[in-house]
């Protein structure tokens, strides 16, 4: 489990992220009670079952990210928020992934419904992304990146 303090240095990086016309336009819910995420893993062995677990990767620390629906650009507010925490948690020593399954798993089924009650998103926001964190017990080599994709325009 990640330490309180160095979680809430992560998430004052995350919400000092670029964000346009500085709407703010993401709610934030960390999940760092191994309680509270066994019941959420429990809403979705239910629906769906003991395989969809895996979608967390095992982090101790689940972050969840709401964007705005009102806001056209929230989703890329919340994906740069993510990236702060992620980038600040690496300078703490502290693993991270970022995560769509859940989001998949959580938003599209009614039976997991409860999740997001649990979670309580303001009105008009919808879970957008989940951030995972803990001590890493590997560190993998990148994978290749695909250069040719940037081009200087001349």
């Amino acid at each position: 489990v990640v330490e309180r303090g160095k979680l809430k240095a992560i998430m004052e990086c995350g919400i000092n992220a670029p964000n346009g016309q500085n709407k703010q336009s993401w709610e934030v819910r960390v999940v760092d009670s191994p309680e509270v995420m066994n019941e959420i893993k429990q809403i979705m062995i239910d629906a769906y079952d003991e395989k969809v677990v895996g979608c967390f990767r095992g982090a101790p620390v689940m972050v969840f990210i709401a964007r705005d629906l009102s806001y056209d650009f929230s989703a890329y507010d919340c994906g740069l928020m993510a990236e702060n925490m992620m980038l600040a948690a690496q300078a703490l020593g502290i693993g991270s992934i970022c995560l769509g399954s859940p989001v998949r798993l959580i938003n599209d089924n009614p039976a997991c419904a409860p999740i997001l009650e649990r979670l309580g998103f303001s009105e008009g926001y919808e879970l957008s992304l989940c951030v995972g964190l803990g001590y890493a017990d590997e560190a993998p080599e990148a994978k290749p990146r695909d250069k040719s994709k940037v081009l200087f325009v001349k």
